[in-house]
């Protein structure tokens, strides 16, 4: 009646709100919703790109990146692809009602290709390990260094963003928010640990004789980690940042063979590097389980489609 305000509900994201109370005394809170995980299932058939196959299915097309990462030393997505082949997938989202909170996280993946099928299996502890199997057998275990990234910038010549003149790209950027986890992407002893230049703060993991990844840019490095230290594909190994010479928050990832840099999405010395860690008795269990959780959804993704046709 005096037209004063007597409350005030600010959406910030994922569903969360900042809510102030006008009366006597004002009060504030912060109200964060209760979700739900749901699981999804899609098939996509890949003509152009994984991108557009994802797009055109209505698959989130960030997973494009993930597939990228996990198969790109196996498969020659460019020379092995004819045309035709079915992505399946399988994804968990939080969801608020019909809203989806935050970004969505792929659970499995199966694609044949030239008669083989390869199949990745995610797990749903946070670790970002995942097992690659072939034709039903445990080929490696392997991790993206940075889940739920932008692939920002791909390996190869291009215009540099804060020089402006063109040159070699040595390795691939994957934008996200700074303090994002960064992942070993494969079993290996750390090498080095410090400050080189304009990659800022990095680290670097040896994985055998010839091989080197290194994640530049990092704002900070765990307490506990070490050079000479042993680590798992999948153990946190920094944290994402802007040091050295970055427009924004990055990974910078490169992946160097006999000391020269190499396209880190289709190097297939790293995908040796990654050795087989995993139990293959429990990774083939979770492997049965994904099928029949892919098909189950798939066939309620089906079911759904048709009563709404009706």
């Amino acid at each position: 009646m005096d037209n004063s305000p007597r409350s005030v509900a600010l959406a910030i994201e994922d569903g969360v709100r900042i809510e102030v109370i006008f009366g006597d005394e004002l009060a504030t809170q912060i109200v964060t919703p209760k979700s739900e995980t749901v699981t999804l299932a899609g098939e996509a058939v890949i003509e152009s790109s994984l991108f557009a196959a994802l797009d055109e299915a209505g698959i989130p097309a960030r997973f494009a990146v993930d597939l990228a990462q996990m198969l790109g030393g196996t498969v020659d997505f460019r020379r092995e692809m004819a045309g035709g082949e079915t992505l399946r997938l399988l994804w968990r989202e939080a969801r608020v009602g019909d809203d989806r909170i935050g970004q969505p996280d792929l659970a499995f993946a199966a694609l044949e290709v030239g008669g083989a099928l390869y199949e990745v299996v995610w797990p749903d502890n946070g670790s970002g390990q995942a097992t690659i199997f072939v034709d039903g057998e445990v080929l490696r275990v392997f991790a993206q260094p940075v889940e739920g990234a932008r692939l920002s910038s791909v390996f190869g010549r291009r215009t540099h963003p804060v020089y402006g003149n063109v040159r070699m790209h040595t390795g691939v950027d994957f934008a996200a928010a700074s303090g994002t986890p960064v992942h070993a992407t494969a079993p290996g002893r750390v090498s080095f640990i410090g400050w080189r230049g304009g990659y800022g703060r990095v680290v670097e993991i040896s994985h055998g004789s010839d091989t080197t990844t290194r994640y530049a840019h990092l704002s900070a490095v765990p307490d506990g980690l070490a050079q000479g230290q042993r680590v798992a594909a999948g153990d946190v190994i920094g944290r994402v940042g802007a040091t050295g010479t970055a427009t924004g928050p990055n990974l910078h990832y490169e992946v160097l063979v006999d000391g020269r840099p190499t396209d880190p999405l289709s190097d297939e010395r790293l995908a040796e590097a990654a050795e087989r860690e995993a139990d293959d008795t429990a990774a083939l269990s979770r492997l049965a389980e994904a099928r029949a959780l892919l098909a189950e959804s798939l066939d309620r993704e089906i079911a759904l489609t048709a009563t709404e046709r009706l």
